[in-house]
């Protein structure tokens, strides 16, 4: 199995925040807004060096997403940032109806994503968004695992010409992707080959996975690891061609269990590879406050819980 070393651990908005300055410095027409929120979405260095450029909107999101639509039918390339649940939830009607129906050219910038938001319990945690966000036509879905891969990716979407909803997390976690990769939108990512089983996982719990993958091959099992960083548009053919491979599927995410990345791939097969596929997922309840990783754990969002389902996938087979 390949080893993946963490470089130090480091949270993904702060990857996109990286992103979002250096993008700056290279094309005038990035412009970014926020709602009462600079520092928790990691905009407050952009706000420092292009206060010209950076909007203020206050907690008025639906305006926030208002403007930013106005700004992208003008030429600028707008980046809008607030926690997930307020820049999903609240405010989907304006997204559906100025963002997405218009394929205006605006990245939702959603930090503090999932559970792992933590102590600020269920009301600002939220589960529910890569399903919301995902249903809408022309929206594409990013949840990349790390600060390097958050980068990346932030800049891919940059480039990309229309909406793209960019999903990051609190706590800062493992940074292990390359430092100087560069980011496909669409374009799934095999960490690890193998051929007993395949685990397909997003976001924060692709480190999990990666830790499941050792103990299984300790256990004699084989697992090809592969993440996908990009939820919508999905990289069917490497879904397909992986479970054609193993025959037995796990899919791992920081999200509720309706409408998210395990619901999406278990379609997938349905249709292509009629294959056992098990989830590893937050099931169907809100979140609660307390820290991260106690969270993670109490939710079965672990690499043991990993290892169970890849287990019971095999004997499915």
């Amino acid at each position: 199995m390949k080893k993946y070393t963490d470089k130090g651990k480091k949270d993904t908005r702060s990857g996109f925040g990286a992103a979002l300055l250096e993008l700056a410095k290279e094309d005038d027409r990035v412009v970014a807004l926020t709602a009462d929120l600079t520092g928790s979405v990691k905009m407050d260095a952009f706000a420092s060096e292009f206060p010209d450029r950076f909007f203020q909107c206050g907690i008025a999101e639906a305006n926030m997403v208002g403007v930013s639509a106005g700004l992208a039918i003008s030429g600028k390339i707008v980046f809008a940032g607030s926690f997930a649940e307020f820049l999903s939830g609240r405010v989907y009607d304006q997204i559906r109806q100025e963002l997405a129906y218009g394929r205006a050219n605006v990245k939702l910038a959603a930090s503090h994503a999932g559970i792992t938001l933590g102590e600020d319990g269920a009301t600002h945690q939220t589960m529910e968004d890569i399903a919301l966000m995902r249903a809408l036509p022309s929206m594409v879905v990013i949840n990349p695992c790390d600060y390097n891969q958050t980068k990346a990716a932030t800049k891919a979407a940059a480039k990309y010409d229309g909406p793209v909803y960019l999903r990051f997390g609190r706590p800062s976690v493992p940074n292990f992707t390359d430092e100087e990769q560069e980011f496909e939108i669409g374009k799934a990512i095999t960490l690890n080959s193998g051929k007993d089983v395949t685990i397909f996982a997003t976001g924060h719990m692709v480190w999990e996975a990666l830790k499941a993958c050792e103990i299984l091959e300790s256990e004699g099992i084989c697992a090809e690891l592969i993440n996908i960083a990009t939820i919508k548009p999905l990289d069917e053919e490497a879904v397909v061609l992986s479970a054609l491979k193993t025959k037995a599927v796990v899919v791992a995410e920081e999200h509720n269990m309706s409408g998210g990345l395990g619901e999406l791939i278990a379609g997938v097969l349905a249709r292509k590879v009629p294959v056992p596929v098990e989830f590893v997922n937050a099931g169907d309840r809100f979140g609660q406050s307390g820290k991260p990783a106690e969270l993670m754990t109490a939710y079965g969002l672990d690499a043991e819980r990993i290892v169970e389902a890849a287990y019971q996938a095999v004997k499915r087979t």
